[in-house]
């Protein structure tokens, strides 16, 4: 072991204490991890992280992504030595309410933050979208004599992100499909909150990722910046393998009493003990927040080192514009989020006298249209192709031997694929989609959620939105999962009537960039309405829109309320009372979230608050249908888990018939 230099020691140890203090201060937060990964930290940003914090969203910079979020109060200390908008007062207001140090990193809200991260295997799990999408663009942009991107991306791991499955799923497919710029530390510190992790946790982590596909090495004591500078220079020396780095560290380093113990782990160290860590690393141990000038100098020159490989950058792509001024103009576009223009105009319409048609193969057909006009659209299925139809014509698979492939095979990991589509989404150069049935949105729960929080644009393609699957039974057949999403802030779900509608869905979920999108598509055929080729290109943006109406003259009796597939079934209905006297009017509600946010005024229009009967029917849980259908109203849903028949058999059995409506039509109006 070699013993970093006075002046290495004094920067890592003020990074130890800035975090120690946060912690103190907070009375809240995790001390220890960050006391272990100081050296780590400090090599990685001093030496080796391509970054400005003049420039903190220049294109080609290395992305660093602190996967254990528990130990956000390492990556405050880093930014602010690092020179980001992140002033010591901000760093004394850890986890505090209104401060730019919450609990956990979270995007968008800190200077310098890469990813949201805190729920393990999130983070390592976007790196590897990252590093997707910087090959991506770099087949896509870069040419002879202008490398304009060529970034790695930088991971520290802990032990709870290689317990946790997703990380398992993303770090898989990140070994097939070579991603070499990618660089993964594992905090290998044996410690977790309930103990030594020896009590659930003693694979041979290093032989799994050896085993996925990655270059691998251990590095023994995470205070030796010499070997880990080794280690280092072996990754960036392996270019067709991500490379994983196993670094042994003693949590809550130089604490007298918690090093090496849960105790440090989840909870401050305490006044006695703090001040027992700072007298055994040398540290004054009266001083809180302290940042002695000499320590700031090697990030300074990091900084100037940085702002010195932006303005190069600068340069290059000058140079870039004028010798490929169309392609420079779609690369700055994409990272405007600005659109091809006329790209709309391609969106295929439907006639009502079309053959039915299922609203997945639709939404293939709108693929097809739209992809060509589209060169960032990608996307692919977690082994559901066929079935999701993801696949466009023409695309090839995204490969290790073929970076210009748009097709992305995700394998039988839905979780992963959320996670990686966050984190090529983070790029702001591509719009990635993904498939999977509607009931494995459970799978992918947690990064639809930190979607929403990071207010990105992934766009996830649900299929087989409902009982009408039919014969894979209960355990493929979505109950509770549309009113789950639905619970999501910030998140659009939107569920098609049939085509019309869904080339709608599709025009929005593209120009949604704040946020993430969510289509449920059947997999059985349904009729174009009528109601759709009129209006649907006005009323799905709305959320809800009138598809059928009392005649001129007449108030509806009462309003029939649905969404995708139950959406005909009302129109059918809707015809049949008429035949009998009674008049209807029938909603389609593709996205409850785009309705809500309408005034009340267009709400109103749509369903007048003066008409009280109101029967919601979808093949669903009926949770969450009281906001629309009011006290007056009735639900027609599912509170059951469905069976396994052919899709018309469970419409008779469950009620979804013209004839069981009707019938809770004329009960409703007595």
């Amino acid at each position: 072991m070699s013993d970093p230099n006075a002046t290495d020691q004094l920067a890592i140890n003020t990074i130890r204490f800035l975090s120690v203090d946060m912690v103190e201060k907070a009375d809240s937060g995790h001390p220890g991890t960050p006391m272990a990964l100081a050296p780590l930290a400090y090599w990685i940003w001093t030496r080796h992280l391509r970054h400005s914090p003049d420039e903190p969203t220049w294109p080609n910079r290395d992305r660093f992504v602190l996967s254990c979020g528990h130990a956000s109060a390492l990556l405050y200390s880093l930014l602010h030595l690092a020179g980001y908008d992140l002033p010591l007062s901000e760093l004394e207001r850890f986890r505090q309410l209104g401060s730019k140090t919450p609990g956990h990193p979270e995007y968008g809200h800190t200077q310098g933050i890469e990813t949201t991260t805190g729920p393990l295997g999130q983070g390592i799990s976007n790196a590897v979208g990252m590093a997707m999408a910087e090959q991506l663009s770099g087949n896509e942009f870069n040419r002879e004599g202008f490398p304009v991107i060529d970034f790695r991306t930088w991971v520290i791991a802990s032990d709870g992100d290689m317990s946790e499955g997703v990380a398992s799923e993303a770090s898989s497919l990140g070994g097939h499909l070579g991603l070499g710029k990618l660089v993964v530390f594992w905090d290998d510190n044996h410690i977790s909150i309930d103990g030594p992790t020896s009590l659930s946790f003693t694979e041979d982590v290093v032989a799994r990722y050896a085993a996925y596909g990655w270059h691998t090495q251990r590095v023994a004591d995470g205070n030796d910046l010499e070997a880990i500078e080794v280690a280092i220079q072996g990754a960036l020396a392996e270019t067709a393998r991500p490379s994983f780095i196993a670094v042994r560290t003693v949590i809550g380093y130089g604490a007298p009493h918690k090093a090496g113990s849960h105790d440090a782990h989840g909870s401050p160290l305490g006044a006695e003990e703090t001040k027992g860590a700072k007298r055994a690393l040398g540290w004054p141990e009266d001083a809180k927040f302290l940042v002695p000038d000499e320590a700031r100098e090697p990030f300074a020159a990091a900084r100037e080192n940085g702002k010195k490989l932006a303005a190069e950058w600068r340069e290059l792509f000058g140079n870039y514009a004028a010798a490929h001024p169309e392609t420079a103009k779609d690369f700055s576009d994409r990272l405007a989020g600005n659109l091809p223009a006329g790209w709309e105009d391609a969106l295929p319409k439907f006639a009502a006298t079309d053959a039915p048609i299922a609203t997945r193969s639709a939404s293939g057909k709108v693929l097809a249209a739209i992809a060509p006009k589209l060169p960032q659209l990608i996307g692919g299925s977690a082994d559901l192709t066929p079935s999701n139809n993801t696949q466009v014509k023409g695309w090839s698979d995204f490969e290790a031997g073929n970076r210009s492939g748009r097709y992305l095979r995700f394998g039988v990991r839905e979780h992963g694929m959320g996670a990686i589509l966050n984190g090529i989404t983070l790029s702001k150069q591509w719009i990635p989609y993904g498939g999977t049935f509607l009931i494995f949105s459970e799978y992918m729960r947690p990064p639809i959620r930190l979607a929403s929080l990071m207010g990105i644009g992934p766009i996830f393609v649900y299929t087989h939105d409902s009982i009408f699957l039919g014969e894979d039974g209960p355990t493929h057949q979505p109950i509770e999962q549309l009113a789950a999403l639905r619970a999501i802030p910030g998140l659009t779900v939107l569920r098609p009537a049939d085509a019309n509608e869904t080339a709608e869905a599709w025009r929005f979920a593209i120009n949604h960039r704040s946020g993430p999108t969510a289509l449920a598509l059947t997999r059985q055929a349904l009729p174009i309405l009528e109601g759709t080729v009129a209006h649907a290109a006005e009323g799905v943006p709305h959320g809800g829109y009138v598809v059928a109406d009392a005649p001129e003259g007449q108030t509806p009796a009462v309003i029939l309320l649905a969404t995708g597939s139950e959406v005909s079934l009302c129109v059918e209905t809707h015809r049949a009372l008429a035949a009998e006297g009674i008049a209807t009017r029938v909603v389609s509600l593709p996205s409850w979230e785009l309705f809500a946010a309408q005034t009340q005024e267009y709400r109103d229009l749509v369903i007048p608050p003066a008409i009280k009967k109101r029967l919601a029917v979808e093949a669903a849980s009926p949770f969450g249908w009281h906001r629309w259908v009011g006290d007056g109203g009735d639900i027609l849903g599912i509170e059951g888990f469905g069976s396994s028949a052919p899709y018309k058999a469970l419409a008779e059995k469950y009620g979804f018939t013209v004839e069981n409506v009707t019938a809770r039509v004329k009960k409703l109006i007595g």
